[in-house]
């Protein structure tokens, strides 16, 4: 059984940043592809980046491209998405995602939802504009 929980949301203004964290225990992650989502009210989950093992792929929203990173520690089991110039279209409550079925290759990475079979609680992150 793997637990994952986010932190580092709250209220930002437009143009600030965010770090998101999201911490993994109950089994080894570093052979593990990791992912951000994001649901905002009303709307459905929709991808915002993911990670394979050790950052080597990674692949991002069009939307958040160049404003978002995302990295791991797994050293420390950690996911991290470090968000820059914030926009009220940010708004949302931001999921991480993992999946731990079976070891991956450092090249695979999921950009669809329906891949991960462990997820977190969620974060809400609020951009005033």
């Amino acid at each position: 059984q793997v637990h994952l929980v986010e932190s580092g949301g709250g209220l930002v203004q437009t143009g600030g940043s965010l770090r998101l964290s999201c911490a993994a225990s109950g089994r080894t992650f570093s052979r593990s592809p990791m992912g951000w989502f994001r649901q905002a009210p009303g709307k459905e989950r929709e991808f915002v980046a993911a990670t394979s093992l050790s950052v080597g792929f990674r692949s991002y929203a069009d939307s958040v491209k160049g404003r978002f990173t995302i990295s791991r520690d797994n050293a420390k089991n950690t996911v991290y998405l470090q968000m820059n110039s914030l926009e009220p279209e940010d708004t949302a409550v931001y999921y991480c995602a993992g999946r731990f079925d079976r070891d991956y290759s450092n090249t695979y990475y999921a950009r669809d939802p329906d891949a991960y079979d462990s997820w977190g609680q969620g974060t809400q992150v609020t951009v005033s504009s």
